[in-house]
């Protein structure tokens, strides 16, 4: 009786969904006028509705041609609309003239670039995005996705930044930003002289946010630098840590190959010294990081990360701080406030790239990422879909823990 007993609690209840995963693409490259679809981002707003979005790229460059595509789903992620654009800045546009640089850059291409979704607790799906990489602009939906208000370009809420770090290029995000229990707006943002590869390095992340529901924006101290240690750091998420703290999760070209993290108290100010997670692989690709729910709710502390967890190349030709196979997405479960992080298991094992997490009102926990691969560009820029992957609790450990008993 005693090992039934255990048992028991061990698989969370008899009542237990049985695990369950599925997929779906959303964005098929060569499909729709675009030759590539990429960075993929998703939410679920108050009222349960998902929005999931993409760069859609006329071909594979950073600063091509670039628009920003929404897709909406008031199931759950079972059935979608059609993909549509949500980003246009009216007038005429400058190409950063950084990129001018880079070879093979049309000076004609607009780049729409980075697009960054939170959706707040009142129902209001706050979006920025950026254009050529130098300016960033704001507008909000109050329709669930819907529709979209007029965009305000807020670019002035990066000026103080130059007073410690002169920057050219900007970028937010991209994945979802956060909205903490006290209402403030987070949104990641790394910023670049230019100088470097690509025009995107050097570079440093910080955080810009809102304390008025995205009327205005104001730039936070720097949390990540660049240094011998932590090199490039760039693309970035955050989360609201169960004592109200905000962790930053960073991308960066060190020589580490592992995640960086830092804390503030406010998600803004006073970031710790950064330092490497050991159980977090850094391949050099784009991650994400959300809450899965609460002990103050009810329930248990749980963070889920995903990423392509690799530091190996199938060329066998690896060098420290340089850019690895972008395989093997994997999932990563935390039952400590992202100390440790005991559950992990692979979504894809094949070519993978890019991701972003979200929750569903019923618990569903959705995956949108990049996968397949028709080329071997290490840098990640041949990939097949955007897809999207559904599964529980009880999918992911295997039976061990559950949210929900709904099946």
């Amino acid at each position: 009786m005693k090992h039934l007993a255990s048992l028991l609690l061990l698989c969370g209840s008899l009542s237990a969904a049985e695990p369950f995963i599925e997929k779906q693409d959303l964005f098929t490259a060569d499909t729709g006028g675009y030759k590539l679809y990429h960075i993929p981002g998703i939410v679920v707003t108050a009222n349960g509705t998902v929005l999931a979005w993409c760069e859609a790229r006329q071909n594979s460059a950073d600063w091509g041609q670039i628009a920003i595509l929404l897709r909406r789903s008031t199931d759950e992620g079972k059935t979608w609309d059609e993909p549509r654009n949500i980003a246009d800045v009216p007038g005429p546009k400058t190409k950063n003239p950084f990129s001018l640089a880079v070879k093979g850059i049309n000076p004609s291409d607009v780049t729409y670039n980075n697009p960054v979704l939170i959706a707040d607790s009142e129902g209001t799906v706050h979006m920025l995005f950026c254009l050529e990489y130098m300016r960033c602009f704001y507008q909000r939906s109050d329709d669930a996705g819907v529709s979209w208000s007029t965009p305000v370009e807020i670019t002035g809420a990066f000026e103080k930044f130059r007073s410690t770090y002169d920057w050219k290029v900007l970028a937010t995000g991209p994945d979802h930003g956060i909205q903490l229990k006290n209402g403030r707006l987070i949104v990641p943002v790394w910023l670049s002289t230019g100088t470097g590869g690509n025009a995107h390095r050097p570079s440093v992340t910080t955080t810009i946010y809102s304390d008025d529901q995205g009327k205005t924006w104001h730039a936070g101290d720097i949390a990540v630098p660049c240094t011998e240690d932590w090199t490039n750091p760039n693309e970035t998420v955050a989360i609201e840590l169960a004592d109200g703290s905000v962790m930053l999760n960073v991308r960066s070209e060190s020589k580490a190959h592992r995640r960086i993290v830092t804390l503030s108290k406010d998600g803004a100010t006073g970031w710790s010294t950064p330092k490497f997670d050991d159980a977090l692989l850094e391949p050099i690709c784009m991650g994400s990081i959300v809450r899965c729910s609460l002990a103050s709710q009810g329930g248990k502390n749980r963070i889920l990360f995903s990423n392509p967890d690799n530091i190996a190349r199938a060329d066998g030709k690896e060098e420290a701080g340089k850019v690895r196979d972008r395989k093997n997405l994997t999932l990563k479960l935390s039952y400590d406030e992202a100390h440790t992080w005991p559950i992990s298991k692979p979504l894809d094992s094949g070519y993978s790239s890019y991701s972003d997490l979200a929750v569903t009102k019923s618990g569903k926990i959705l995956c949108f990422f990049s996968r397949g691969q028709n080329g071997t560009d290490f840098g990640g820029y041949t990939f097949k879909a955007l897809t999207l992957a559904r599964f529980n609790l009880e999918w992911l450990t295997d039976g061990r823990d559950s949210l929900s008993s709904a099946p």
